[in-house]
């Protein structure tokens, strides 16, 4: 367990995850905190991280920061999403090992298991075949994460842990049209289309003035309102999305993600993930998939989850869909029996987490 009086330097902590990372140590009496604003540190940047490291001399650090996206972004930019991933986990853990971090808690994703891995995925079906072509890049980055947590840790007795959250959604989640995740994506497509439909262009500007679609704002006129936004399938009779509707998914509230990330943190070490490693025939201790699922060990489909935030906003039109898309990884559903018997457990399920969520949007 940490001393209350412990420095954490929370990496990301103005974004989904970290931001709610920090809120839930702040409220379990962990003060001095550290966070730095992308404009504030480059973590790109191997000699601003090292400076960073020199001057405040962290006791833990949580690596929420990362480079993410849903199936569009990681298809398009899949140089950023293995570089810049890449870079940023070489300066933060590198620089936490060369400073004398006691411990360290690094956030991948569950995209870094197979495309056919068994359901619900286990630790140990990590690198067992190929992953998905969609996300390849971003999961070989998490990967090697993962791999450098454990490997500093069995080679230099560092107290280094990798948690593997399940799709996230919440507050100050990313709506971003081409860049977001389904879950938010999709409930601001429908919040648009709705708004469309019942010709409240008062709600339609003020969203885009928040969050501009192609440099189209709440100014615009509605013609090119319209026409921005049906590029993206909102219109005021439908809501278009990607694929059949058909892929299984598993959500987690990231304030319950941030909740069972400080969990681990404070109460579970190395040891207690690496132990019972089977020896070979080399007699060597075989350590690996010391990681640890984070999830609700439920799931939902993409379009059963498009009815409920249909309903929630409550748009009348049709909702389409362009098989032509690609849906990603049919099944992701995870095993979270290890961070069960580590004594964790989710308490929000989809349908308030969805209220929760949109009451939030609307409130923005």
């Amino acid at each position: 367990m940490l001393d209350k009086s412990a420095k954490i330097y929370v990496a990301g902590h103005k974004g989904l995850v970290g931001s709610a990372i920090w809120n839930n140590l702040l409220s379990r009496g962990y003060t001095n905190l550290v966070g730095r604003t992308h404009a504030e540190l480059d973590l790109l940047d191997g000699a601003a991280v090292k400076a960073f490291f020199d001057a405040e001399k962290p006791d833990a650090v949580v690596l929420a920061a990362a480079f993410v996206g849903g199936i569009m972004a990681n298809l398009r930019y899949r140089a950023d999403f293995i570089w810049r991933n890449l870079q940023i986990q070489q300066n933060v853990i590198g620089e936490s090992y060369k400073h004398g971090v006691k411990k360290l808690l690094f956030l991948g994703s569950t995209c870094i298991y197979p495309r056919e891995a068994p359901q619900p995925m286990s630790e140990d079906c990590l690198l067992t075949s190929p992953l998905e072509y969609t996300n390849e890049p971003y999961a070989i980055a998490k990967i090697a994460g993962l791999k450098m947590c454990e490997s500093f840790s069995i080679q230099y007795g560092c107290n280094y842990i990798a948690v593997m959250p399940t799709n996230l959604y919440g507050p100050r989640d990313n709506f971003h049209l081409e860049k977001s995740h389904v879950l938010p994506a999709m409930l601001r497509k429908f919040h648009l289309a709705s708004s469309l439909e019942k010709g409240d262009w008062d709600a339609v500007r003020k969203d885009l003035a928040l969050r501009p679609v192609e440099g189209v704002d709440g100014t615009a006129s509605e013609e090119e309102i319209l026409a921005v936004l049906s590029r993206y399938g909102i219109s005021p009779e439908s809501v278009t999305l990607w694929g059949t509707g058909a892929p299984m998914r598993e959500f987690l509230w990231s304030e319950e993600m941030a909740d069972a990330s400080v969990h681990v943190l404070l109460n579970v070490d190395f040891k207690d993930v690496s132990a019972g490693a089977p020896i070979n025939a080399d007699g060597i201790a075989e350590v690996r998939n010391c990681h640890i699922n984070v999830g609700t060990g439920e799931e939902i489909s993409i379009k059963e989850l498009a009815l409920k935030i249909k309903a929630l906003t409550g748009f009348g039109g049709e909702l389409l869909w362009d098989s032509s898309k690609p849906d990603g990884t049919l099944r992701k559903l995870t095993d979270v029996t290890k961070l069960h018997n580590l004594g964790w457990h989710h308490k929000i399920g989809i349908d308030e987490g969805i209220s929760r969520l949109y009451k939030w949007y609307l409130e923005g």
